[in-house]
């Protein structure tokens, strides 16, 4: 998902805000001085220059204004395109007689200066142009009035290029979630700061590109409201990984081992063991049914492979090991149970995966997570609401309650994987990934990122930067395999060649 800035004079910040820290900025701007309708005029502007920017040739503008301060900015823009001499008009959600404050002001302006006024009409849309969604705002709760849904539900079947101003209407600003129906944009301009709804949970579906303008904030505004969350970059975490010394030798740089690949499931735990491999790890080894080790050691010789049919029989090959990988097509038989078993004995750090993470969830070979704080967990939503025992429509809803739920819950640096993957650890906010593409949706990527999470632990990072690392790794290397694969036709070991182009 692009995130970028709006103009050049607008540099986009790391941080994610709530609704209510997107608020207090608001203040926190107006107590410095700006007056409220300043801020109002300048997102208007802003909007319209990306608007120009963007569509050299807008065609007709059609404005879908709400009553609050969202559907101001859109009267503001609408008063500038008509300033331009650009064909414009505003369909109005709200009479002008309910408008208050700021967004009376704005719809004043833009009267003077001619913009054309129309009631929202359920069976009357535009046919032609773009359209810019200034319906709802941040401060949306619950599912939109019924004349709201009806104009949504319009700017969605019109066909036309959308332009959504801070938020497409009816995405909830703090969750990502939506809110009985929301705006599909091609184009959303967020102001003052980035809301973490716009890239988690339905965020990324809805909102288009994402752009961000801070609106000439001085920094001492942005200092007064720490963000509830942040984006994570790779060149901002490449530096956790330092140079090799010129003796490097293997042992430096630790022994992951990969336990999984049930019968017929081999391919799993391969593909985690190669990503741990071209990500730095010094050895890697995998411990996995019999029948597997021939192809193992055919497609990769550098990894060690071992065959076990018990638990028992893997304790001895738990000496060496720095890392453990569990989950990889582990499976959830006996023989499972008694893999992740013996793992968590060890006491070694472990990445936790896939079927490994319902066989915690089912609460038998882990009875008290507590106090173990040696392991990663990398849930998909699914995996999550097991771990919780609640429904995945539960953890989708509120993605950011969730992880922080699941961290706190078992005491662990977690990755709730999905569209803006989100990285909870007790030492740092939240991270939230920003790069991957849908192409990432099949089988195997998560075993590749189980991989990756070993090979950076093995090389001694701590779990907190491990995890946010590896996370957007992972979906930078998707990135750039798509790019030469395209998205649909991506597969999962795709990933694994470039892993070494990003890392160096």
């Amino acid at each position: 998902m692009m995130i970028a800035p709006a103009s050049p004079d607008s540099a986009p910040s790391h941080g994610l805000y709530t609704a209510a820290q997107a608020y207090a900025l608001d203040a926190a701007a107006i107590a410095s001085g700006i007056p409220s309708i300043q801020l109002m005029k300048r997102a208007g502007r802003a909007a319209f220059n990306l608007l120009l920017a963007r569509f050299a040739n807008p065609g007709l503008i059609s404005v879908y204004c709400g009553g609050g301060n969202n559907g101001g900015d859109g009267y503001v823009l609408a008063a500038l395109a008509a300033q331009r001499r650009l064909p414009v008009q505003v369909i109005q959600l709200v009479a002008p007689g309910d408008l208050k404050g700021e967004a009376l002001q704005a719809y004043e302006f833009a009267l003077q200066e001619g913009v054309t006024m129309r009631r929202f009409a359920a069976d009357t849309q535009p046919e032609q142009g773009m359209i810019v969604d200034a319906l709802l705002g941040i401060g949306l709760r619950g599912e939109p009035r019924p004349d709201m849904l009806a104009a949504i539900a319009q700017i969605n079947s019109a066909g036309l290029p959308v332009l959504a101003l801070d938020i497409p209407s009816g995405l909830n600003a703090d969750t990502g979630a939506v809110q009985g129906d929301a705006v599909r944009a091609g184009l959303t301009l967020s102001f003052i700061g980035l809301k973490r709804g716009l890239l988690t949970g339905r965020g990324p579906a809805y909102c288009g590109e994402v752009l961000v303008d801070q609106l000439d904030l001085p920094a001492d505004v942005f200092e007064q409201v720490p963000a509830a969350a942040e984006r994570l970059s790779l060149p901002a975490l490449q530096s956790l990984l330092a140079p090799r010394a010129a003796d490097a030798h293997k042992g430096d740089f630790g022994h992951v081992m990969v336990i999984g690949g049930d019968t017929g499931y081999g391919g799993a735990a391969l593909m985690a063991a190669e990503a741990a491999a071209r990500s730095g790890a010094g050895l890697v080894s995998i411990a996995t049914r019999p029948e597997h080790i021939p192809a193992i050691l055919a497609r990769r010789p550098e990894i060690m492979a071992c065959g076990v049919v018990s638990g028992q029989e893997l304790e001895p090959w738990l000496a060496r090991p720095t890392v453990l990988v569990v989950g990889p097509g582990l499976g959830r038989s006996p023989w499972s149970e008694q893999m992740l078993q013996q793992a968590v004995k060890t006491g070694l750090p472990l990445v936790l995966d896939a079927d490994a993470l319902n066989i915690l969830a089912a609460g038998r070979v882990v009875r008290n997570p507590k106090g173990r704080q040696r392991w990663l967990l990398t849930p998909h939503p699914a995996e999550a609401a097991r771990l919780l025992g609640v429904t995945t429509a539960e953890v989708q809803a509120d993605r950011f309650a969730a992880v922080a739920e699941l961290q706190t819950r078992y005491e662990a640096a977690v990755i709730l994987k999905g569209a803006g993957s989100l990285v909870a650890s007790a030492e740092r906010p939240v991270g939230l990934v920003t790069d991957g593409n849908p192409g990432m949706a099949t089988g195997g990527m998560g075993d590749v990122l189980s991989g990756i999470l070993g090979a950076l632990l093995a090389q001694g990072l701590a779990f907190c930067d491990a995890a946010r690392l590896g996370a957007v790794l992972h979906a930078c290397a998707a990135d750039l395999a798509a790019d030469e694969h395209g998205q649909r036709s991506l597969l999962a070991a795709d990933l694994v060649p470039y892993l070494g182009e990003l890392l160096g």
